[in-house]
């Protein structure tokens, strides 16, 4: 009788998960549909306006009244749309706040602006906002549960980074790990896979994206003294990402400290990037920084390079432009990663590689995502030097990141605890009450 029972328990069982792949593969390919196409067509938009400022640089001088401009929209229509990012990060971690299907065309609209008048900014940011805006409509529409919603907004943000990229697989883990350091939620994995992989599909064959790929060149020999050299760059590669989010997140504080108004902090924050660019001669630090990225593959780049470009971007997003900060941090790694070949006496275009992959990792702490983006990108003859890159990079930028919602899973360190549900925005102020000096009464 007591294996009959069993039997059927199993039979119901296989019927459920029989079902619940069904499902997701149709919720998972339907979010992918959703954003694969709205990152193809924000990608085409985005060379288009990338185009138009490079043929008229007199554009530039309108960064500060399109910054003025798109301040205005969001202050006057964004409501809870001005979280960005991390407006996805808090509904899948349970609040209670709807995500807004106008933070899609808000984001678009933002980004284009941002890249035609010469801001330095990303594209990831605006892909996932995107990717959650319409994961969010679609579970409106089909009336899915609490549950489910949030299934589908990491769908969202996997499809939203798998498609903007080209990198499916990195896509999946990145919806994933991004939520909380050092946790994965599994069971979101088959449709995050789902929808990062439709996503990219739609992307590429259905609308005919190609994405940019870049020669990794000759690996070097696995050798101790290699070893060491791979050792020695990562942390360095780990200390500029934090470097990147703190200074960011610090002049997010110090514009909003000066310029209580955002369309005037807009304004200035757009002055001082024309500033900038008058004051270096230099134009090479606007936009996403891909030129940056190709000259790290195929030549030299000036030793500083990485520091031109964590500044321009750190003051455009600071000052309220729109956009993500992926790209630019993939010019940073592999500016930095070619700036140090010399000194190591490592190839270049191998040093730009673990560069471009590490300095993202630390700064989004998702060191497995980023080492199959290396995969996907770079092939898989380096990977032992690429997973050592991300694990060390994740390690040495402590418990900062650029989403300061990213929840503290796991610490990094065991004697660096921290209470659970601990955001990085919530560490930064236990660090700082921490370190407080005491008064006496």
């Amino acid at each position: 009788m007591m294996k009959k029972w069993f039997e059927r328990i199993n039979q119901w069982s296989y019927a459920l998960l029989a079902g619940y792949l069904v499902k997701w593969i149709i919720l998972g390919s339907l979010v992918g549909l959703l954003i694969g196409s709205a990152s193809a067509f924000f990608l085409y938009s985005l060379d288009y306006v990338t185009s138009l400022r490079v043929e008229n640089p007199w554009l530039l001088f309108l960064l500060p009244l399109g910054g003025a401009f798109v301040s205005f929209l969001y202050y006057k229509y964004g409501k809870s749309s001005t979280k960005g990012n991390n407006l996805i990060i808090e509904q899948i971690h349970g609040g209670n706040e709807a995500i807004p299907f106008r933070m899609a065309p808000l984001v678009l609209i933002g980004t284009l602006i941002t890249h035609l008048f010469g801001g330095s900014a990303g594209r990831e940011g605006t892909a996932v906002q995107m990717g959650g805006s319409l994961s969010e409509g679609l579970g409106k529409l089909l009336r899915v549960k609490p549950l489910d919603r949030k299934i589908l907004l990491i769908c969202g943000i996997s499809g939203g980074f798998g498609s903007i990229f080209g990198t499916p697989l990195a896509g999946t883990l990145f919806g994933l790990e991004v939520l909380a350091i050092g946790l994965i939620s599994h069971q979101a994995l088959l449709p995050a896979f789902v929808a990062s992989v439709v996503g990219n599909i739609t992307a590429t064959s259905l609308w005919g994206v190609t994405h940019l790929h870049y020669p990794i060149g000759e690996i070097p020999a696995m050798s101790l003294m290699v070893i060491l050299k791979v050792i020695a760059v990562s942390i360095l590669f780990g200390l500029t990402s934090r470097l990147f989010s703190e200074l960011t997140h610090a002049l997010k504080r110090w514009y909003s400290y000066f310029f209580a108004n955002p369309m005037v902090k807009s304004a200035v924050g757009g002055v001082i990037i024309i500033a900038l660019v008058y004051l270096l001669g230099t134009r090479e630090y606007l936009g996403l920084g891909i030129p940056l990225i190709e000259e790290s593959f195929a030549g030299d780049v000036s030793p500083f390079a990485f520091l031109g470009k964590i500044i321009f971007t750190s003051l455009t997003l600071g000052a309220g432009f729109q956009g993500g900060e992926v790209t630019p941090l993939f010019a940073i790694g592999a500016t930095l990663g070619n700036a140090l070949s010399g000194w190591m006496g490592l190839y270049a275009p191998f040093l730009a590689a673990l560069g471009f992959i590490a300095v993202f990792c630390g700064a989004t702490n998702t060191p497995f995502a980023c080492f199959i983006m290396g995969i996907e990108l770079f092939g898989g003859e380096g990977a032992v030097y690429m997973l050592m890159a991300c694990i060390i990079s994740y390690l040495f930028s402590g418990h900062t990141g650029i989403y300061t919602s990213q929840q503290i899973g796991t610490s990094k360190h065991p004697l660096l605890l921290f209470p659970q549900g601990t955001t990085l925005a919530g560490a930064k102020i236990l660090n700082k009450t921490k370190h407080k000096p005491k008064t006496s009464d």
